[in-house]
């Protein structure tokens, strides 16, 4: 009899004042992991990402909600999807877990963002979570990415960076030989370290493009073709950025290898992306408007 009124009560409480509640709730129960991935977001470039995804989340949604989902759905099956984040909290922070700190970081933010996401289902309903299906996955990128993938993120972009920076060599006309990550031009050995790799940036990169996608174009195959070349255009602007500091190191001042468009110089070159990206998707979305706008044929009458 008690467990029906405390329901009872419960309903009569507005969605969102029981949503408020159960984040209130997450917060307290993750307040050491939401901590330590803050701080390796404050701290470590590899992670700068994570400080937009709530902010970005929240505007996404205030900006669609427009008073719908404003009915209590109280949506039960919502509630296992709690019950599970819970447990893989539990069994991440307290069980016999094997895997290193990182790994076991990632898995309880995993853990938080499935409680923020069966606290929506279980306060708005499901046809909520249809409209606002995006930015609410959005909040993966919540989760600290495991050292063992970034490290192997880094590989890759350290490979494909020496590759697209050789390219533009020979094309300029620049005689270029490359040992792995080591390029050798005329007067210069340029070795594409980890740190050269420009992870923060691609990954900045990818979420900005996620967001830009979402919000400007409406077709998901044309969402999906802006994401994917995310991938060579981030190799492609640290190819441009090796081969410009290259150039005007050996055509110009060698003080161009330690000076600040080496070290702070990213900031450049990840603004010539995102203008690519924009042109990108101003192509996409007058594609979008011509399909739209054109009427249709209607077969003539005898």
């Amino acid at each position: 009899m008690e467990s029906l009124r405390g329901v009872a009560k419960v309903r009569k409480l507005p969605p969102a004042a029981i949503f408020a509640i159960l984040c209130g709730v997450s917060f307290l129960l993750w307040f050491r992991p939401l901590l330590h991935t803050f701080a390796l977001a404050m701290n470590d470039d590899k992670y700068t990402h994570i400080l937009l995804i709530i902010p970005v989340t929240a505007a996404m949604i205030l900006q669609d909600w427009r008073g719908r989902g404003q009915e209590s759905a109280l949506w039960a099956p919502s509630v296992g999807l709690l019950g599970i984040s819970l447990l893989v909290a539990g069994w991440a922070r307290w069980g016999n877990f094997d895997g290193g700190s990182d790994v076991k970081l990632a898995i309880e933010m995993m853990g938080l963002v499935a409680w923020w996401l069966g606290s929506f289902v279980f306060c708005f309903g499901l046809h909520s979570l249809r409209l606002f299906l995006f930015p609410l996955l959005f909040l993966f990128w919540m989760v600290p990415i495991p050292s063992f993938a970034v490290d192997q993120i880094v590989a890759e972009l350290q490979r494909g960076s020496a590759v697209a920076a050789q390219f533009l060599f020979s094309m300029f006309g620049v005689p270029v030989s490359r040992d792995g990550t080591i390029l050798l031009i005329p007067g210069l050995s340029i070795e594409v370290a980890a740190e050269c790799s420009s992870i923060r940036s691609s990954l900045m990169l990818l979420v900005t493009t996620m967001v830009l996608a979402h919000v400007i174009l409406r077709s998901p195959w044309r969402k999906a073709l802006v994401i994917a070349s995310v991938v060579p255009l981030s190799v492609l602007k640290n190819g441009l950025r090796i081969f410009t500091i290259g150039m005007l190191s050996t055509r110009v001042d060698r003080s161009f290898l330690t000076g600040r468009l080496h070290h702070n110089g990213g900031i450049v070159f990840f603004l010539i992306a995102l203008s690519v990206i924009f042109l990108l998707l101003w192509i996409l979305r007058r594609g979008e408007r011509v399909v739209t706008s054109t009427p249709e044929l209607n077969p003539a009458r005898p």
